[in-house]
């Protein structure tokens, strides 16, 4: 009886020789082995932007069966949903939105499917910031399910952060008749009814800060009205009136409302009233020989214009005064009516508050304004050309 031959044995020492000295055609590289190996859809630590088919063929072929568009729309659909959760795994939260977002447009008949959709894109939309967005694919899930916890706590969590408080709250309390152990949604809640309750509690105290201002603002206007003092602010050209229309005018231009309180100067200083009933009034002085001017942020109305005049001028004169002219017994006030052309020269002397009651002067822009001019100058002689000039 013959041996039987064991061709096995034989077969395998000839291809285990020509093993050692063959090159596997192949195999990957020693110098870029990490790199090739990444290709590898299965290893990949991060999706390529562009899927090339000639540097990755498997990926492009993963891609294709994904997007398959003979594909049933349910298939089509969770295809997409599980390349969106591989796009949000890498925080590519743009992409996996349109993944989504497309997987949504399959319209498949599949609710649950769509559910997670849904509730997927309203996470990366949360993340990126779009709060309002997220909220409204959180509504949609819960319109569909009522039930599904994910969609329940995104939409507290985005209303939480657009800070409509009350909002999170239902929401939290919706998700906590059908999930009532939730330890997640009682704690948005607890969050929730904290922000909502400190949120009521400021939006109280703005109320009665603004109820405040308001009676202030009133009480201010009536303390102008009963002194006679007229509030005057436009923007539209001035033109000349007869005699016989200055009443009618006046009784115009006489009408106060809370914007004309608000001085223009950069400081921001107005008018106001203080505990004795006693107006203060941000008051201007111009120099239009220098093109210079002064700002009193709290003149009181029963100060005279020469206990400031004495501050100003004192013992050290500004520096544009190079002549040294602007002592306080060299100097002249006046405030212009430009309706009439006319100045009206006011004794330093002079309580504000008479000048401020005069027929013909009107607070302009919050601030009442005086020009101040050196006795007899030539500068004076030329400014005044063409004026009338009074006395109060």
């Amino acid at each position: 009886m013959a041996a039987p031959q064991d061709d096995s044995d034989d077969g395998m020492d000839e291809f285990m020789e020509k093993f050692k000295t063959t090159t596997y055609k192949n195999a990957f590289s020693k110098d870029n082995w990490e790199e090739e190996f990444d290709k590898i859809p299965m290893f990949m630590k991060k999706a390529p932007e562009e899927i090339d088919s000639q540097s990755y063929p498997e990926l492009a072929c993963l891609q294709a069966m994904i997007h398959d568009e003979d594909a049933p729309p349910e298939e089509q659909a969770a295809n997409l949903k599980d390349e969106g959760n591989e796009f949000f795994k890498e925080k590519n939260y743009k992409k996996a939105i349109l993944s989504y977002t497309a997987g949504l447009n399959k319209k498949c008949g599949d609710q649950n499917i769509n559910t997670v959709l849904l509730t997927n894109r309203a996470a990366a939309h949360f993340h990126l910031g779009n709060m309002r967005s997220a909220l409204n694919d959180a509504a949609a899930a819960k319109k569909i399910k009522p039930d599904h916890l994910k969609a329940l706590i995104r939409g507290a969590q985005s209303c939480i952060e657009l800070r409509s408080f009350a909002e999170g709250v239902q929401w939290c309390d919706e998700g906590l008749k059908i999930h009532p152990t939730d330890k997640k949604l009682q704690e948005l809640r607890a969050t929730a009814d904290k922000h909502k309750r400190a949120a009521e509690r400021d939006s109280r105290k703005a109320k009665i800060k603004e109820k405040k201002l308001h009676g202030e603002k009133e009480a201010l206007l009536a303390a102008i009205t009963d002194r006679g003092i007229k509030l005057f602010q436009t923007s539209k050209p001035r033109h000349r009136e007869s005699d016989g229309e200055e009443e009618s005018s006046s009784a115009a231009l006489s009408q106060l409302s809370l914007d004309c309180l608000s001085s223009q100067e950069a400081t921001g200083a107005r008018v106001f009233l203080d505990e004795q009933h006693i107006l203060h009034w941000p008051v201007l002085f111009l120099y239009p020989e220098h093109q210079q001017t002064d700002f009193i942020s709290a003149f009181c109305e029963n100060d005279c214009f020469v206990n400031h005049l004495a501050l100003m001028f004192g013992e050290e004169l500004p520096p544009w005064d190079t002549d040294r002219k602007y002592h306080p017994q060299n100097l002249q006030l006046y405030f212009e009516d430009e309706v009439k052309d006319t100045l009206y020269q006011v004794k330093p002397e002079t309580l504000l508050l008479k000048v401020l009651q005069h027929k013909r002067f009107f607070v302009k822009a919050g601030s009442p304004s005086f020009i101040v001019v050196v006795k007899g100058s030539p500068f004076w002689e030329q400014f005044s050309t063409g004026k009338k000039i009074r006395g109060l």
